[in-house]
């Protein structure tokens, strides 16, 4: 499509772009507009982030740039101060308009999982101080038993047999949410296969002196009475939704949670021509892969409300599903719709030894090497 043609068509401001915004802009480069505003010079490919964190040769393969993602639309490096509908105002002070408006800016998660970092030469040397200081600890504490901390500490097991790792969480099971018994109890023991101790049901007494990912001693207590010790520790908890740019117009929509409400259709609570998906949104879990499906959605809906039509597609969740790897080839999962625990091999043949690299490389227009 010609830019005289596509300038005919409505323009549609992204939010973010992350896994959400990037599958609704690929999908909508051919029909509308598409503004992409992100203040990152390159997509993290997050899902990889802990096995790049253990093997920084991955760096290159889950930094990708904007660049070629879209043949049609484009993409403003900065950050999204403030959004009302019709406007996406930028930190910079430049005004957007926009027909419609995709809230896809996802959520904030300790590092090493996800970096704030906007820079991937920075950020690629922050996940190389932090392997340095790993490489040099014996034992390790991992805060958070949910499927961030186990995948690290298998991530960290398969490239170091011999370190002590320690996994804690003040819940009493591994992997909280709403999965299958059989799930948690396959991962339990396949931690206690690799050598990973499980120390459930109590938080530390007092948090860390030294900060996350920085070499030093560690010594504490959890409120049960239990010593724990390490050279090393990552926080692998806590997600927060990265929507406080929202104007008054949308505020209304905002739990106090910050996430953001959305009907059926994954438009905004209140909105018609405002969507939310992904981390940020209440329509679903939190994963890559569902994000994806959401995006489906958004851009169809837009497609049809630019082209005059009414009727739009719901959304419809489809229940539980998770894979959480433990190393390249180990882990468990459980597919939607399942009422059984899936393992290390098909968990290793879905995520587990590739990560998923080469289908966000070729979303980018990268070469994906023979045989990776």
């Amino acid at each position: 499509m010609t830019s005289k043609e596509l300038a005919q068509h409505p323009t549609v401001v992204i939010v973010g772009g992350g896994y959400g915004g990037i599958a609704v802009a690929k999908a909508l480069d051919e029909t509308v507009n598409v503004v992409l505003v992100e203040p990152k010079d390159a997509f993290m490919h997050n899902v990889a982030a802990l096995r790049a964190l253990v093997d920084p040769t991955w760096l290159p393969r889950i930094f990708l740039p904007y660049d070629g993602l879209l043949t049609n639309g484009r993409i403003v490096r900065d950050r999204a101060a403030r959004v009302e509908p019709g406007l996406v105002v930028t930190a910079s002070g430049q005004e957007l308009t926009a027909d419609y408006v995709v809230l896809a800016s996802g959520s904030r998660y300790a590092f090493p999982a996800k970096t704030d970092l906007v820079d991937t030469a920075q950020a690629q040397e922050q996940i190389r101080a932090a392997h340095d200081a790993l490489s040099q600890a014996d034992r390790v504490l991992l805060l958070g038993a949910g499927p961030v901390g186990i995948e690290l500490a298998g991530e960290i097991r398969a490239v170091w047999p011999d370190k002590h790792i320690t996994l804690l969480d003040e819940r009493d099971d591994v992997l909280g949410g709403p999965y299958l018994p059989e799930l948690r109890t396959e991962l339990r023991r396949q931690l206690k296969e690799f050598d990973i101790e499980l120390l459930l049901g109590s938080p530390l007494h007092h948090a860390p002196e030294t900060a996350p990912g920085e070499l030093g001693a560690v010594a504490g207590m959890t409120e049960s009475g239990v010593e724990v010790n390490a050279d090393i520790w990552f926080r692998c908890y806590g997600v927060i939704p990265n929507s406080d740019y929202l104007g008054a117009s949308l505020s209304a929509a905002r739990r106090a949670d910050g996430y953001v409400q959305v009907g059926s259709t994954l438009q905004v609570v209140g909105q018609t021509t405002v969507f939310a998906l992904g981390d940020l949104s209440t329509a679903d879990a939190k994963m890559a892969g569902f994000a994806g499906r959401q995006a489906a959605i958004v851009a169809a809906n837009i497609n049809a409300l630019s082209s005059g039509r009414t009727e739009l597609v719901d959304y419809t969740s489809v229940g539980a599903a998770i894979v959480v790897p433990i190393g390249p080839e180990g882990g468990a999962g459980q597919f939607p719709g399942q009422q059984e625990v899936v393992g290390r091999e098909v968990v290793s043949d879905v995520k587990g030894r590739h990560m998923m690299v080469d289908r966000y490389a070729e979303l980018f227009g990268l070469a994906v090497e023979a045989g990776e």
